[in-house]
Protein backbone atom coordinates (compact mmCIF):
# COMPACT_ATOMS: atom_id res chain seq x y z
CA UNK A 1 0.00 0.00 0.00
CA UNK A 2 1.47 3.21 -1.11
CA UNK A 3 0.56 4.92 2.09
CA UNK A 4 2.08 3.08 4.21
CA UNK A 5 5.53 4.58 3.33
CA UNK A 6 4.17 7.97 3.66
CA UNK A 7 3.32 7.12 7.17
CA UNK A 8 6.71 5.49 7.91
CA UNK A 9 7.54 8.99 6.74
CA UNK A 10 5.19 11.10 9.06
CA UNK A 11 6.25 8.97 12.15
CA UNK A 12 10.12 9.61 11.60
CA UNK A 13 9.71 13.36 11.05
CA UNK A 14 6.79 14.00 13.55
CA UNK A 15 9.38 15.41 16.17
CA UNK A 16 10.27 18.11 13.82
CA UNK A 17 6.63 19.51 13.17
CA UNK A 18 4.71 19.07 16.83
CA UNK A 19 5.84 22.74 17.81
CA UNK A 20 3.89 25.56 16.24
CA UNK A 21 6.30 28.76 16.32
CA UNK A 22 4.55 31.77 17.13
CA UNK A 23 6.99 33.84 14.50
CA UNK A 24 4.70 32.23 11.81
CA UNK A 25 1.83 34.61 12.58
CA UNK A 26 3.56 37.62 11.67
CA UNK A 27 0.89 39.05 9.03
CA UNK A 28 0.02 42.39 7.50
CA UNK A 29 -2.54 43.82 10.03
CA UNK A 30 -3.17 46.02 12.60
CA UNK A 31 -1.20 45.19 15.80
CA UNK A 32 -4.05 44.77 17.93
CA UNK A 33 -4.55 41.34 15.36
CA UNK A 34 -1.35 40.29 15.03
CA UNK A 35 -0.73 40.46 19.06
CA UNK A 36 -4.35 37.99 18.77
CA UNK A 37 -2.73 35.54 16.77
CA UNK A 38 0.81 35.12 17.92
CA UNK A 39 -0.89 34.89 21.67
CA UNK A 40 -3.03 32.44 20.46
CA UNK A 41 -0.39 30.60 18.80
CA UNK A 42 1.67 30.90 22.24
CA UNK A 43 -1.32 29.72 24.23
CA UNK A 44 -1.99 26.47 21.83
CA UNK A 45 1.61 25.47 21.44
CA UNK A 46 1.70 25.83 25.60
CA UNK A 47 -1.20 23.57 26.04
CA UNK A 48 0.07 21.04 23.42
CA UNK A 49 3.65 21.00 25.34
CA UNK A 50 1.94 20.08 28.65
CA UNK A 51 -0.50 17.41 27.49
CA UNK A 52 2.09 15.58 25.52
CA UNK A 53 4.54 15.49 28.40
CA UNK A 54 4.86 11.78 29.38
CA UNK A 55 2.59 10.37 26.73
CA UNK A 56 3.72 8.57 23.86
CA UNK A 57 4.58 10.24 20.50
CA UNK A 58 1.83 10.30 17.52
CA UNK A 59 -0.26 9.17 17.04
CA UNK A 60 -1.39 8.11 20.80
CA UNK A 61 -4.65 8.08 22.19
CA UNK A 62 -5.83 9.98 24.71
CA UNK A 63 -9.93 9.95 25.51
CA UNK A 64 -9.32 12.58 27.85
CA UNK A 65 -7.59 14.76 25.31
CA UNK A 66 -8.83 13.99 22.14
CA UNK A 67 -12.52 13.84 23.17
CA UNK A 68 -14.69 16.33 21.28
CA UNK A 69 -17.80 17.52 22.89
CA UNK A 70 -21.20 18.07 20.90
CA UNK A 71 -23.15 19.21 24.55
CA UNK A 72 -23.58 21.63 26.52
CA UNK A 73 -22.08 25.24 25.04
CA UNK A 74 -21.24 22.46 21.80
CA UNK A 75 -24.79 20.92 21.54
CA UNK A 76 -25.97 20.87 17.54
CA UNK A 77 -27.99 24.31 17.04
CA UNK A 78 -29.48 23.91 13.16
CA UNK A 79 -28.97 27.11 10.85
CA UNK A 80 -31.49 29.79 11.18
CA UNK A 81 -32.35 31.71 7.93
CA UNK A 82 -29.57 34.74 8.18
CA UNK A 83 -27.02 31.64 9.26
CA UNK A 84 -24.66 30.72 6.16
CA UNK A 85 -23.42 27.35 5.45
CA UNK A 86 -21.54 26.38 2.50
CA UNK A 87 -19.59 23.46 0.56
CA UNK A 88 -17.27 22.48 3.63
CA UNK A 89 -19.11 19.84 5.52
CA UNK A 90 -16.49 20.51 8.88
CA UNK A 91 -16.98 24.05 8.39
CA UNK A 92 -20.68 23.79 8.72
CA UNK A 93 -20.29 21.36 11.73
CA UNK A 94 -18.03 23.45 13.32
CA UNK A 95 -20.57 26.72 12.98
CA UNK A 96 -23.66 24.17 14.28
CA UNK A 97 -21.56 23.18 17.53
CA UNK A 98 -20.15 26.94 18.19
CA UNK A 99 -17.00 25.94 17.56
CA UNK A 100 -16.61 29.08 14.97
CA UNK A 101 -19.89 31.59 15.72
CA UNK A 102 -23.31 29.97 14.77
CA UNK A 103 -23.83 32.40 11.82
CA UNK A 104 -20.90 31.52 10.08
CA UNK A 105 -18.93 34.04 9.69
CA UNK A 106 -15.51 34.05 11.46
CA UNK A 107 -12.04 35.82 12.40
CA UNK A 108 -8.52 34.57 11.52
CA UNK A 109 -8.35 33.46 15.57
CA UNK A 110 -11.40 31.99 15.87
CA UNK A 111 -10.74 29.82 12.09
CA UNK A 112 -7.35 28.84 13.35
CA UNK A 113 -8.87 28.34 17.40
CA UNK A 114 -12.02 26.32 15.80
CA UNK A 115 -10.16 23.86 13.35
CA UNK A 116 -7.29 22.99 16.39
CA UNK A 117 -9.97 21.89 18.91
CA UNK A 118 -12.44 20.50 16.83
CA UNK A 119 -10.02 18.27 14.07
CA UNK A 120 -6.64 18.68 15.59
CA UNK A 121 -5.22 20.96 12.78
CA UNK A 122 -1.81 22.10 12.64
CA UNK A 123 -1.76 26.01 13.41
CA UNK A 124 0.88 26.50 10.46
CA UNK A 125 -1.74 24.92 7.39
CA UNK A 126 -4.97 26.60 9.49
CA UNK A 127 -3.10 30.02 9.35
CA UNK A 128 -2.92 29.62 6.18
CA UNK A 129 -5.85 28.49 5.00
CA UNK A 130 -7.43 31.43 7.42
CA UNK A 131 -5.37 34.08 5.91
CA UNK A 132 -5.99 32.64 2.21
CA UNK A 133 -9.76 32.37 2.82
CA UNK A 134 -9.87 36.02 4.28
CA UNK A 135 -7.91 37.86 1.62
CA UNK A 136 -9.49 36.13 -0.98
CA UNK A 137 -13.47 35.79 0.30
CA UNK A 138 -13.51 38.21 3.15
CA UNK A 139 -12.67 41.30 4.40
CA UNK A 140 -8.94 40.21 5.42
CA UNK A 141 -10.04 39.32 8.58
CA UNK A 142 -13.11 37.17 8.16
CA UNK A 143 -15.27 35.73 5.80
CA UNK A 144 -17.87 33.79 5.59
CA UNK A 145 -18.03 29.65 5.08
CA UNK A 146 -20.71 30.32 2.78
CA UNK A 147 -21.90 32.84 0.27
CA UNK A 148 -22.49 36.95 0.41
CA UNK A 149 -23.26 37.50 4.88
CA UNK A 150 -26.54 39.39 4.70
CA UNK A 151 -24.41 41.45 7.85
CA UNK A 152 -21.36 44.05 7.56
CA UNK A 153 -18.28 42.23 5.97
CA UNK A 154 -17.29 45.50 4.43
CA UNK A 155 -14.68 47.30 6.18
CA UNK A 156 -12.73 50.69 4.92
CA UNK A 157 -10.13 48.96 3.54
CA UNK A 158 -10.83 49.38 -0.12
CA UNK A 159 -12.86 46.38 -1.26
CA UNK A 160 -14.71 46.62 -4.35
CA UNK A 161 -17.94 44.84 -3.94
CA UNK A 162 -19.35 42.47 -1.30
CA UNK A 163 -17.22 39.77 -0.22
CA UNK A 164 -18.31 35.73 -2.17
CA UNK A 165 -17.44 33.90 0.50
CA UNK A 166 -16.22 30.23 0.11
CA UNK A 167 -19.49 29.05 -2.34
CA UNK A 168 -18.49 32.14 -4.40
CA UNK A 169 -14.46 31.36 -4.43
CA UNK A 170 -14.72 28.84 -7.53
CA UNK A 171 -10.77 28.01 -8.57
CA UNK A 172 -9.80 29.90 -5.54
CA UNK A 173 -11.12 28.30 -2.44
CA UNK A 174 -13.11 26.15 -3.72
CA UNK A 175 -12.71 23.19 -6.96
CA UNK A 176 -13.37 21.03 -9.78
CA UNK A 177 -13.86 17.03 -8.35
CA UNK A 178 -15.39 17.22 -4.98
CA UNK A 179 -16.13 14.34 -3.95
CA UNK A 180 -20.03 15.29 -3.07
CA UNK A 181 -20.84 18.88 -4.52
CA UNK A 182 -21.26 19.80 -8.13
CA UNK A 183 -18.71 21.14 -10.76
CA UNK A 184 -19.68 24.93 -10.84
CA UNK A 185 -20.34 25.24 -14.55
CA UNK A 186 -21.83 21.73 -14.89
CA UNK A 187 -24.98 22.46 -12.16
CA UNK A 188 -24.46 26.54 -12.16
CA UNK A 189 -23.42 25.84 -7.76
CA UNK A 190 -20.56 24.73 -6.26
CA UNK A 191 -22.43 23.99 -2.84
CA UNK A 192 -25.45 21.83 -2.64
CA UNK A 193 -24.63 18.03 -2.27
CA UNK A 194 -25.13 15.63 -5.38
CA UNK A 195 -27.09 12.39 -4.50
CA UNK A 196 -25.27 10.45 -6.68
CA UNK A 197 -22.33 11.28 -5.82
CA UNK A 198 -22.94 10.98 -2.13
CA UNK A 199 -24.19 7.32 -3.33
CA UNK A 200 -20.85 6.75 -5.52
CA UNK A 201 -18.62 7.60 -2.69
CA UNK A 202 -20.82 6.02 0.23
CA UNK A 203 -20.61 2.75 -2.04
CA UNK A 204 -16.74 2.33 -2.43
CA UNK A 205 -14.86 -0.84 -1.43
CA UNK A 206 -13.96 0.10 2.47
CA UNK A 207 -10.08 0.18 3.41
CA UNK A 208 -8.73 -1.14 6.77
CA UNK A 209 -9.33 2.31 7.87
CA UNK A 210 -13.06 2.42 6.83
CA UNK A 211 -13.38 5.39 4.39
CA UNK A 212 -9.74 5.86 4.23
CA UNK A 213 -7.41 7.43 2.26
CA UNK A 214 -6.65 3.84 -0.19
CA UNK A 215 -11.02 4.59 -0.37
CA UNK A 216 -11.03 7.83 -1.13
CA UNK A 217 -8.29 8.44 -3.42
CA UNK A 218 -9.58 5.63 -5.75
CA UNK A 219 -12.69 7.32 -5.95
CA UNK A 220 -10.98 11.00 -6.02
CA UNK A 221 -9.65 9.44 -9.39
CA UNK A 222 -13.05 8.27 -10.77
CA UNK A 223 -14.24 11.55 -10.15
CA UNK A 224 -11.93 13.05 -12.02
CA UNK A 225 -12.48 11.49 -15.23
CA UNK A 226 -16.37 12.01 -14.46
CA UNK A 227 -15.50 15.57 -14.53
CA UNK A 228 -13.39 15.02 -18.14
CA UNK A 229 -16.39 13.37 -19.28
CA UNK A 230 -19.28 15.58 -18.07
CA UNK A 231 -18.14 18.64 -17.47
CA UNK A 232 -17.22 20.69 -21.01
CA UNK A 233 -15.32 24.00 -18.52
CA UNK A 234 -13.43 21.12 -16.31
CA UNK A 235 -10.00 23.17 -14.97
CA UNK A 236 -7.18 21.24 -12.91
CA UNK A 237 -5.51 24.76 -11.88
CA UNK A 238 -2.20 24.81 -10.67
CA UNK A 239 -3.62 25.77 -7.07
CA UNK A 240 -7.47 24.60 -7.11
CA UNK A 241 -6.33 21.09 -8.84
CA UNK A 242 -2.96 20.56 -7.49
CA UNK A 243 -3.68 21.69 -4.05
CA UNK A 244 -7.41 22.22 -3.31
CA UNK A 245 -8.54 19.12 -4.72
CA UNK A 246 -6.78 16.62 -3.07
CA UNK A 247 -7.49 18.92 0.48
CA UNK A 248 -11.82 17.47 -0.41
CA UNK A 249 -10.47 13.90 -0.05
CA UNK A 250 -7.79 13.70 2.12
CA UNK A 251 -9.15 16.39 5.10
CA UNK A 252 -12.35 13.40 5.02
CA UNK A 253 -10.30 10.57 5.96
CA UNK A 254 -7.52 12.97 8.18
CA UNK A 255 -10.02 15.30 9.89
CA UNK A 256 -13.26 12.74 10.25
CA UNK A 257 -11.79 9.21 11.14
CA UNK A 258 -12.84 9.15 15.02
CA UNK A 259 -9.74 7.95 16.79
CA UNK A 260 -9.19 5.60 19.79
CA UNK A 261 -7.02 3.39 20.95
CA UNK A 262 -7.84 0.72 18.90
CA UNK A 263 -7.38 3.38 15.76
CA UNK A 264 -5.00 5.96 17.15
CA UNK A 265 -4.55 7.04 13.42
CA UNK A 266 -8.29 7.04 12.96
CA UNK A 267 -11.23 4.66 11.67
CA UNK A 268 -14.12 6.41 9.62
CA UNK A 269 -17.52 3.94 9.58
CA UNK A 270 -20.19 4.86 7.58
CA UNK A 271 -22.11 6.56 10.51
CA UNK A 272 -19.61 9.37 11.44
CA UNK A 273 -19.72 9.39 7.59
CA UNK A 274 -23.14 10.19 7.58
CA UNK A 275 -23.42 12.62 9.98
CA UNK A 276 -20.87 14.76 8.91
CA UNK A 277 -22.01 15.14 5.54
CA UNK A 278 -25.79 15.60 6.79
CA UNK A 279 -27.19 12.68 5.14
CA UNK A 280 -29.82 10.05 7.26
CA UNK A 281 -31.23 6.94 5.75
CA UNK A 282 -29.66 3.94 4.07
CA UNK A 283 -28.67 3.28 0.49
CA UNK A 284 -31.49 4.03 -1.66
CA UNK A 285 -33.23 5.90 0.30
CA UNK A 286 -30.69 9.04 1.35
CA UNK A 287 -31.79 12.05 2.18
CA UNK A 288 -29.49 15.02 2.63
CA UNK A 289 -30.72 17.77 4.92
CA UNK A 290 -28.46 21.11 4.04
CA UNK A 291 -26.40 22.76 6.63
CA UNK A 292 -27.32 20.21 9.40
CA UNK A 293 -23.86 18.69 9.35
CA UNK A 294 -23.27 16.97 13.51
CA UNK A 295 -20.36 16.36 15.22
CA UNK A 296 -21.00 12.69 16.22
CA UNK A 297 -21.52 11.14 19.45
CA UNK A 298 -18.46 9.77 21.16
CA UNK A 299 -15.99 10.96 18.61
CA UNK A 300 -12.42 11.82 19.25
CA UNK A 301 -10.16 14.36 17.05
CA UNK A 302 -6.29 13.57 16.27
CA UNK A 303 -3.69 12.96 18.99
CA UNK A 304 -2.11 15.89 20.71
CA UNK A 305 1.15 15.42 19.07
CA UNK A 306 0.05 14.42 15.87
CA UNK A 307 -1.75 17.52 14.27
CA UNK A 308 -2.03 17.65 10.34
CA UNK A 309 0.28 19.92 9.14
CA UNK A 310 1.61 21.42 5.83
CA UNK A 311 4.81 18.90 5.89
CA UNK A 312 1.68 15.64 6.86
CA UNK A 313 -0.24 17.42 3.64
CA UNK A 314 2.46 17.53 1.27
CA UNK A 315 3.51 13.28 1.59
CA UNK A 316 -0.43 12.94 1.37
CA UNK A 317 -0.56 14.98 -1.75
CA UNK A 318 2.85 13.34 -3.34
CA UNK A 319 1.44 9.97 -2.34
CA UNK A 320 -2.12 10.36 -4.15
CA UNK A 321 -0.45 11.74 -7.21
CA UNK A 322 2.34 8.63 -6.97
CA UNK A 323 -0.46 6.53 -7.41
CA UNK A 324 -2.32 8.29 -10.17
CA UNK A 325 -0.43 11.02 -12.01
CA UNK A 326 -3.41 12.72 -13.90
CA UNK A 327 -3.64 14.66 -10.59
CA UNK A 328 -1.07 17.02 -11.73
CA UNK A 329 -1.86 17.40 -15.00
CA UNK A 330 -2.36 20.85 -14.93
CA UNK A 331 -5.05 22.11 -18.01
CA UNK A 332 -8.88 21.00 -18.38
CA UNK A 333 -11.52 20.60 -21.21
CA UNK A 334 -11.52 23.38 -23.86
CA UNK A 335 -15.08 23.72 -24.08
CA UNK A 336 -16.51 20.63 -24.92
CA UNK A 337 -16.45 17.16 -22.74
CA UNK A 338 -13.52 15.04 -22.90
CA UNK A 339 -11.27 17.25 -25.19
CA UNK A 340 -8.45 17.63 -21.53
CA UNK A 341 -5.50 19.00 -22.78
CA UNK A 342 -2.47 19.70 -20.38
CA UNK A 343 -0.84 22.58 -20.23
CA UNK A 344 3.05 22.58 -21.17
CA UNK A 345 4.29 23.60 -17.01
CA UNK A 346 8.00 24.47 -18.90
CA UNK A 347 6.13 26.94 -20.47
CA UNK A 348 4.00 28.50 -17.37
CA UNK A 349 6.80 28.11 -15.04
CA UNK A 350 9.90 29.14 -17.33
CA UNK A 351 11.61 25.64 -17.23
CA UNK A 352 11.12 25.63 -13.21
CA UNK A 353 8.98 22.92 -13.24
CA UNK A 354 7.56 19.86 -15.90
CA UNK A 355 5.40 16.76 -15.11
CA UNK A 356 8.19 15.03 -14.37
CA UNK A 357 9.88 17.01 -12.11
CA UNK A 358 6.26 17.88 -10.43
CA UNK A 359 6.18 14.35 -8.96
CA UNK A 360 9.37 14.83 -7.22
CA UNK A 361 9.69 15.12 -3.50
CA UNK A 362 7.81 18.82 -2.47
CA UNK A 363 7.29 20.02 -5.89
CA UNK A 364 3.94 19.60 -7.02
CA UNK A 365 3.51 21.45 -3.24
CA UNK A 366 5.86 23.82 -3.64
CA UNK A 367 4.31 24.52 -7.47
CA UNK A 368 0.72 25.23 -6.46
CA UNK A 369 2.03 27.39 -3.18
CA UNK A 370 4.46 29.44 -5.98
CA UNK A 371 1.56 29.88 -8.16
CA UNK A 372 -1.01 31.32 -5.99
CA UNK A 373 1.51 33.78 -4.63
CA UNK A 374 2.58 34.93 -8.04
CA UNK A 375 -1.00 34.93 -9.33
CA UNK A 376 -2.05 36.93 -6.46
CA UNK A 377 -1.80 40.24 -7.60
CA UNK A 378 -3.79 40.20 -10.79
CA UNK A 379 -6.58 38.74 -8.91
CA UNK A 380 -6.35 40.86 -5.74
CA UNK A 381 -6.51 44.07 -8.42
CA UNK A 382 -10.14 42.36 -8.81
CA UNK A 383 -11.47 42.52 -5.34
CA UNK A 384 -9.39 45.65 -4.17
CA UNK A 385 -8.48 49.68 -4.90
CA UNK A 386 -5.39 48.65 -3.27
CA UNK A 387 -3.64 45.38 -3.41
CA UNK A 388 -0.84 46.36 -1.00
CA UNK A 389 -1.97 45.41 1.86
CA UNK A 390 -3.95 41.94 1.12
CA UNK A 391 -1.01 40.99 -0.65
CA UNK A 392 1.58 41.65 1.98
CA UNK A 393 -0.65 39.36 4.42
CA UNK A 394 -1.22 36.85 2.08
CA UNK A 395 2.90 36.99 1.48
CA UNK A 396 3.31 36.60 5.05
CA UNK A 397 0.93 33.34 5.21
CA UNK A 398 2.92 32.08 2.27
CA UNK A 399 6.14 32.74 3.97
CA UNK A 400 5.03 30.13 6.58
CA UNK A 401 4.66 27.61 4.02
CA UNK A 402 7.56 27.94 2.34
CA UNK A 403 9.78 27.78 5.70
CA UNK A 404 8.13 24.20 5.87
CA UNK A 405 8.97 22.73 2.41
CA UNK A 406 12.15 23.57 0.29
CA UNK A 407 11.11 24.79 -3.09
CA UNK A 408 13.02 25.97 -5.92
CA UNK A 409 12.50 29.61 -7.12
CA UNK A 410 9.99 30.57 -8.97
CA UNK A 411 10.50 33.96 -10.51
CA UNK A 412 7.23 34.45 -12.63
CA UNK A 413 4.60 32.76 -14.54
CA UNK A 414 2.59 32.50 -17.80
CA UNK A 415 -0.96 32.94 -17.12
CA UNK A 416 -1.52 33.18 -20.70
CA UNK A 417 -1.20 29.66 -21.17
CA UNK A 418 -4.34 28.96 -19.84
CA UNK A 419 -6.16 31.37 -22.43
CA UNK A 420 -7.87 28.18 -23.89
CA UNK A 421 -9.47 26.57 -20.84
CA UNK A 422 -13.27 28.57 -20.40
CA UNK A 423 -12.76 27.05 -16.88
CA UNK A 424 -9.62 28.95 -15.77
CA UNK A 425 -11.85 32.48 -15.28
CA UNK A 426 -11.72 34.27 -11.92
CA UNK A 427 -8.58 32.42 -10.77
CA UNK A 428 -6.46 29.48 -10.70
Amino acid sequence: MKYAFGLVVLASCAIEVLAFPSAMFDLSMNPEEKRNIANLAAQIEEDAKVRRAGTPLAPGFSASQQYVSNQGAHVFVAPGPNDLRGPCPGLNAMANHNYIPHNGVATITQFIQGTYDVFGMGTDLGTFLTVYGAVLDGDLTSWSIGGPSTGSLLSSIGLLGTPQGISGSHNKYESDVSPTRPDLYQYGNDYKLIMSQWEEMYAQPLGPYGYDLTTLTSFRAKRFQESIDNNPYFFNGPFSGVVVQPAAYTFIYRFMANKSAEYPEGYLNADVLKSFFSITGTPGNFQWTEGYEKIPDNWYKRAIGDEYTIPFFALDLNAAALEYPQFLSVGGNTGKVDTFTGVDLTNVTGGVYNLQTLAQGNNAACFAFQFAQQAAPDILKGLFSGITKPLAQLNDAMGKVFSEISCPQLQAIDTSQFKNYPGSKGSY
